[in-house]
């Protein structure tokens, strides 16, 4: 979750009312273009700005992990990534102060810096590993175990990675307390309940991180305009996945 400055907040203590505005580093940013696409893919349910709902939740930047029931019960308005935030060449604008969750690609997104720095450097060997999440680069595949979300030290099936990103999500990893974890469908702005665990293969993490999110909040076919493969665990027990996922499930 990132604090924004002079109109965006990222802590209660910090917030302010009016417009805020904030430069980013080239005129479009890859990481907000990945999220204009999840935004409009799957109807909002995608959204990075349920910041300030997970702070009422009490996932909060003192990890207080105890819901302001009355905060979140008074809330009036629901911030919209496609209503309030305006993004144009070299800027983020917005008409209150917000709280921008880069959870959904963020990690995938600096695991990509990374894997660039060192293409740069000339290693075009290696596999970089985020908490997880993953990037390889080279001529032999790695196998990855798909670990099970609720049944520690078991997988439910194994991929072979090649050239290609991994990443994984799970509302088991971030929770705290009955029904209450860090994935939110953005029209709601409720922890979601189906899905408990996604796995996604892309061409760069940012892209498998964001879509692992989105596949919490969206049916498979929503996301059609990326290119990746996925597989995900329904809170019932059932898996899914999709036809050319290059894997062995032992379901």
């Amino acid at each position: 979750m990132v604090p924004i400055p002079r109109g965006f907040a990222g802590h209660p203590a910090r917030r302010q009312a009016g417009r805020g505005t904030v430069h980013v580093p080239r005129p479009r940013h890859p990481l907000l273009d990945l999220y204009d696409r999840l935004v409009a893919a799957t109807g909002g349910a995608v959204d990075p700005l349920v910041g300030r709902d997970l702070e009422l939740l009490g996932y909060d930047a003192g990890y207080t992990l105890v819901p302001d029931e009355a905060a979140l019960a008074g809330r009036r308005h629901r911030d919209s990534w496609l209503a309030d935030i305006h993004c144009e060449a070299g800027t983020i604008a917005t008409d209150r102060a917000v709280v921008i969750d880069v959870g959904a690609a963020g990690k995938g997104y600096l695991i990509d810096l990374i894997a660039a720095t060192l293409l740069d450097a000339d290693i075009d060997r290696f596999v970089v590993d985020g908490s997880g999440d993953l990037r390889h680069r080279g001529p032999q595949p790695v196998v990855v175990g798909l670990e099970h979300p609720v049944v520690p030290g078991h997988i439910i099936g194994t991929v072979r990675l090649r050239d290609r990103a991994l990443c994984a999500s799970a509302t088991t990893r971030r929770a705290w307390g009955t029904g209450l974890h860090h994935i939110l469908d953005g029209r709601s702005r409720r922890p979601v309940e189906d899905v408990v665990a996604t796995w996604t293969l892309a061409d760069d993490a940012a892209t498998a991180d964001g879509l692992a999110t989105a596949l919490f909040v969206a049916d498979p076919e929503q996301l059609a305009a990326f290119e990746f493969s996925w597989v995900r665990m329904l809170t019932d027990g059932r898996v899914q996945w999709s036809n050319d996922f290059d894997g062995e499930l032992f379901v």
